[in-house]
């Protein structure tokens, strides 16, 4: 299992909390220091179930200067989005959880991480 995380975010401290809490095994991804290829966001992707534009923080200032919101959400279009995720981390909701069964789960819930637990 590992978990993406900023340190200064109090989401990722609460989960990291309850993983420890849990005696979970786990590896720490601070992914603002070592960022995720594009490549390994479309493997989270996958994992998730999700399109790169569900686990993009829009309200960030990055996403705001790159006019985020107004991005086409099509397949056309999901490469763009997975570039911009690469380029600017900031814009990756966190914390993201690869559970060892294979999938992953966006954290921001107790109950979400015990849902990556029980994988």
């Amino acid at each position: 299992m590992e978990i993406w995380i900023n340190p200064a975010c109090s989401k990722c401290r609460s989960a990291v909390d309850l993983l420890d809490a849990e005696g979970a095994e786990y590896t720490v991804r601070r992914y603002l220091d070592d960022v995720p290829s594009p490549g390994e966001i479309r493997a989270v992707l996958e994992r998730l179930g999700l399109e790169p534009w569900d686990i993009t923080r829009t309200q960030e200032a990055a996403a705001k200067e790159l006019g985020l919101r107004e991005w086409p959400r099509e397949a056309g279009s999901r490469e763009r989005w997975i570039e911009a995720l690469s380029a600017h981390p900031e814009l990756i909701q966190r914390p993201i959880i690869t559970a060892d069964d294979g999938t992953a789960v966006v954290g921001r819930t107790d109950e979400a991480v015990r849902d990556a637990l029980g994988r």
